[in-house]
């Protein structure tokens, strides 16, 4: 049986972003355009995780956010969302967006600091209301993050 090599849209050599699907404008939750990646160890075919941008806005982008990612469990500590999450620079910017919302739970450390690497500023922490609580899968609190992608790629991978 011949494998087909995957073709990664983004790399940095140290992983590879492979397209899994786009999703046209969700007029319920207006998350717009939405691409999602499989996060590959470089020119490997091992999935570690993934992440989305969603291009929309309104009132579920306010607590969802513009970026979710999730990285398995024996695959975190190595910075995989933060490189992750700085490949897909071009494809914020080829959106019209200068800045995105990245969004995560307040007990989501990890998180917390990917947002940190990345260099986003910290809006606070809302509550989630109770009718979008009841009808999706989505924790009682998001701390809301700013990210500029044109001031990330003046950081180094340190």
């Amino acid at each position: 049986m011949l494998f087909h090599r995957f073709r990664a849209e983004f790399t940095d050599g140290v992983i590879d972003l492979i397209p899994v699907h786009v999703f046209p404008s969700e007029s319920a939750l207006g998350f717009g355009h939405e691409q999602t990646w499989k996060i590959v160890p470089h020119l490997e075919r091992r999935e570690m995780g993934r992440i989305c941008f969603r291009s929309g806005e309104g009132r579920y982008i306010f607590y969802y956010g513009h970026i979710g990612y999730h990285i398995d469990p024996p695959y975190r500590g190595n910075h995989y969302a933060w490189r992750a999450c700085r490949l897909i620079a071009p494809e914020i910017r080829l959106s019209g967006k200068s800045s995105v919302i990245i969004t995560c739970d307040p007990e989501n450390t990890p998180s917390r600091k990917t947002c940190i690497k990345l260099g986003c500023v910290y809006e606070g922490t809302v509550p989630v209301p109770d009718d979008i609580r009841e009808k999706y899968d989505i924790g009682p609190a998001k701390c809301r993050y700013i990210w500029i992608p044109e001031k990330d790629l003046r950081k180094t991978d340190d």
